[in-house]
């Protein structure tokens, strides 16, 4: 299926609710209107949110890798650097977390794999050792990260953010959240197919938390439809985020029916890609609404519909 037309310029508005059925990593082709995909996150940081180091040492990251694909991941997220705000780490140490975890996972998983860095330099290394997905935070703000992804073939994750990963935005202000997010994707879509990126490969993600306050955060998740509707796969990033547990004051450690619920409005809502910690959980979600939206007089229902 084409991607949406090459408009610069198109107002989000008048792009919404283009069909999207496919998406294609590493050359395979999935079907994402019948069933979403789980992708299953991997820190190699020793200050990661969630797991606060615990897959840092590599053997600890391959054999947390291994039981993701036993439980179920379609594709593996690896990633060296946490989103939020820490110790400065430079392009040689982010090199040396990644580029050695993502060689040894595709030797290993006949599973996709994505490297979450907004460096340029780290996703051309990460492309030559195996993997097919360069998941973007910053909004492309390296001016030669699509250019890197479409000479290697791979896919993209294109993100929403307000400032620059790792800089502390408290008091995020928006006219319009949703609008502003839809329009800011759009953009970037049509600059990753600008560069040579095909359509079906460029994934979008509103950022949640990412300069947002849980209010924002949970209007974007609401409005998933409006996202989804652009015309290119949705990816959700929410397990574990800050936004549910300001919602219903929980810990770190608590908020895996969050997460799982979160997940669950989203497939419904048109999210066709699922970045979670919780593979196996998110794997069963995902298995009974597929079954359950699937039986619409024989037709499937299509990711940008709401129900």
């Amino acid at each position: 299926m084409a991607g949406p037309a090459r408009v610069p310029g198109t107002p989000a508005a008048a792009r919404i609710g283009r069909s999207v059925r496919h998406l294609v990593l590493g050359g395979r082709r999935h079907d994402i209107e019948h069933r979403a995909l789980v992708m299953g996150i991997l820190n190699r940081t020793p200050d990661s949110f969630y797991d606060q180091g615990a897959t840092f040492a590599l053997d600890a990251l391959l054999r947390r890798a291994e039981k993701l694909v036993a439980q179920g991941a379609d594709l593996l997220d690896v990633g060296g650097v946490k989103a939020g705000p820490g110790p400065e780490v430079g392009e040689a140490e982010e090199l040396e977390r990644v580029v050695p975890a993502i060689e040894a996972i595709a030797a290993r998983f006949d599973v996709p794999v994505s490297v979450d860095t907004w460096r340029a330099s780290v996703a051309k290394a990460s492309f030559e050792a195996g993997a097919v997905v360069g998941n973007d935070i910053s909004g492309f703000a390296d001016p030669q990260y699509l250019d890197v992804a479409a000479r290697a073939g791979a896919s993209v994750v294109a993100t929403h953010i307000r400032l620059a990963p790792r800089v502390p935005d408290p008091d995020p202000v928006y006219v319009d959240v949703v609008a502003t997010v839809a329009g800011f994707l759009a953009g970037l879509a049509d600059r990753a197919m600008e560069a040579g990126v095909p359509g079906e490969c460029v994934m979008l993600d509103a950022g949640l938390d990412l300069g947002k306050s849980a209010e924002q955060s949970l209007a974007l998740l609401r409005a998933s439809n409006v996202v989804a509707g652009l015309g290119h796969p949705l990816l959700l990033s929410a397990s574990n985020k800050t936004f549910l547990g300001t919602l219903l004051g929980l810990e770190i450690g608590e908020r895996r029916e969050a997460s799982l619920a979160a997940a669950a409005l989203g497939v419904t809502l048109g999210c066709r890609i699922l970045r979670v910690h919780d593979v196996a959980g998110t794997v069963r979600v995902r298995d009974a609404l597929a079954a359950v939206l699937s039986e619409r007089g024989g037709e499937p229902v299509p990711a940008h519909r709401t129900r």
